[in-house]
């Protein structure tokens, strides 16, 4: 399996399960904050961001349009 057949297997799950991508999405950026030094939670935040993008998610930008 190649990264595009994993990219688009990971887009499919998560597809069919937005809550749960968010939720793990959130875990996973949560703990390499916990194991960065606090100078690149911004980096971190732009890429849960890209990846809420690619995964068809929305990022912040898609919820600060619903407020």
């Amino acid at each position: 399996m190649g990264f595009d057949d994993a990219l688009n297997k990971a887009k499919d799950l998560a597809s069919d399960n937005p809550e749960q991508a968010e939720q793990m999405l959130d875990a996973a950026g949560e703990q390499v904050k916990e194991r960065t030094p606090d100078n690149v939670d911004d980096q971190v935040d732009s890429g849960m961001d890209a990846a809420r993008d690619k995964f068809g998610l929305g990022g912040e930008d898609d919820k600060k349009k619903d407020d």
